[in-house]
């Protein structure tokens, strides 16, 4: 974002004589966090339930609401479109199971992943054969009773703005991760799938279906995708450029740890945090644009003294 705001040298001077603008910018923070989050957890559902590092949660996040754009564009109501575009996430799923996973079970997980790159791929030219390559509009939010107005909230004599969309996004993450957190800890399907991330053959030993597990868990990440989905296209063009997006999951997954539900949430609130705030007071020192790398070196520094993430396992090996 662009500030038209001017900024003291001294932070702390800043957050002393300013102090609702500094807190506009840290919940402008929160929000784009929670965005980054939303993406982040396609990817650490599929990783924490196959072990899986789907390379190709993007492609069918901006698969999933353009099928729903392309079905409302052609007449028919926006119940309709959820569920036409819901249905054919499930079906894409069934097919990535069945073409491209299951010649794969026990391989190794360097050739799964590779597998997720070359299915990225072909799921954008896919895509851009069934719907086009041109922008399509932005995600119809009226008729999914999502506001685009801006709450405006009195405070110390100032205000603070907040987008309606932004709150949306938030509390759709709030209750996927609610939803998930329950879902892995407390139903057996959910059990079902940790024990096939942690060992595949395993797994088939004690009569977990594999195959079943792999379709069920891909679906649920197709349809939270399609949320992921409509919360993005709602603020801007639906295109494949959407896809550039779902690179800002990796460093959130890098910090939050790739098997942590809370963890996503947590790392994409840090990232969006941290980015807005590093443009604001060393955006000028540092020649501009810090938003579109700042995650990246964060996250290399995790790298380097916590390869975890704050939530994740750490994973020792005998060898």
């Amino acid at each position: 974002m662009d500030f038209l705001y001017s900024v003291t040298a001294d932070p702390v001077l800043q957050i002393v004589e300013d102090p609702v603008f500094f807190l506009q910018i840290i919940l402008e923070g929160l929000m784009a966090g929670v965005m980054y989050s939303l993406v982040a957890l396609g990817f650490c559902l599929i990783y924490k339930a196959s072990g899986v590092f789907n390379f190709a949660q993007g492609v069918m996040m901006v698969l999933a609401v353009m099928c729903m754009v392309t079905v409302y564009d052609a007449g028919f109501g926006i119940l309709l479109a959820l569920l036409v575009a819901m249905v054919f996430m499930v079906g894409l799923s069934f097919a990535i199971e069945r073409v491209v996973l299951r010649p794969m079970v026990n391989q190794p997980q360097i050739i799964l992943f590779m597998a997720t790159i070359g299915l990225a791929f072909f799921l954008e030219g896919f895509g851009e054969f069934i719907f086009g390559g041109s922008s399509q509009k932005i995600v119809p939010t009226e008729a999914l009773h999502i506001g685009r107005d801006a709450l405006l909230i009195p405070m110390f004599g100032s205000e603070i703005r907040l987008q309606q969309l932004d709150l949306t996004a938030g509390v759709c993450a709030a209750l996927l991760v609610a939803t998930l957190a329950l879902f892995f800890q407390k139903t057996t399907v959910g059990r079902a799938l940790r024990a096939v991330a942690d060992d595949h053959q395993a797994a088939l030993s004690v009569g977990i279906p594999l195959r079943s597990m792999w379709v069920i868990v891909w679906s649920v990440a197709g349809l939270v995708a399609l949320v992921t989905g409509i919360m993005w296209g709602a603020s801007s063009s639906v295109d494949f450029s959407l896809v550039l997006i779902a690179m800002k999951a990796f460093p959130v997954l890098i910090l939050g740890g790739f098997t942590s539900v809370p963890g996503v949430i947590v790392g994409g609130l840090i990232i969006g945090v941290g980015e807005k705030v590093a443009e604001l007071y060393w955006g000028d020192a540092l020649g501009g644009s810090i938003e579109e790398w700042f995650a990246y070196v964060l996250a290399l520094v995790f790298l380097m003294f916590r390869p975890q993430g704050l939530f994740g396992e750490k994973i020792i090996e005998r060898v």
